[in-house]
């Protein structure tokens, strides 16, 4: 019997749901020290975003180290080690082509303390506090 065609909201979903499987297993080789380098053992690491392509064949990891310190050389340390870690995310999932990993900063949380500083401007204040009383 022929297998049923997928939607592309089904589609995503599945990308979303490989992303976290993903994301869990790098951040449990990460917490349990299983990656044997100095400055990522010495580093407490956090997986906060995995993104995967639609067909689940590359993987990009978002790291922050802990208070965001000596981040550039934590990527690096991790992806000189992305073979082991790629081995092992693949030995975890059950797919038929292993993702390649990439290893990225997250920018996210700089983003976000961009854009908070700029709502606490007082020209934007001032703007905002109209609205509220029209």
């Amino acid at each position: 019997m022929a297998k049923p065609a997928s939607t592309p909201e089904q589609q995503s979903v599945r990308v979303l749901k490989v992303g976290e499987r993903v994301r869990h297993i790098l951040s449990e080789l990460l917490a349990r020290g299983e990656v044997h380098d100095d400055v990522v053992s010495a580093a407490n690491i956090s997986v906060t975003e995995v993104r995967m392509t639609p067909d689940l064949r590359h993987a990009t990891a978002y790291i922050k180290p802990l208070l965001g310190a000596g981040e550039d050389e934590v990527v690096n340390a991790l992806r000189q080690n992305t073979a082991f870690l790629q081995r092992e995310v693949a030995k975890r999932l059950s797919l038929k082509f292993a993702p390649k990993l990439r290893f990225r900063k997250d920018e996210s949380f700089a983003e976000a303390d961009r854009i908070e500083a700029l709502l606490r401007d007082p020209k934007v204040a001032r703007d905002l506090g109209d609205d509220e009383e029209e």
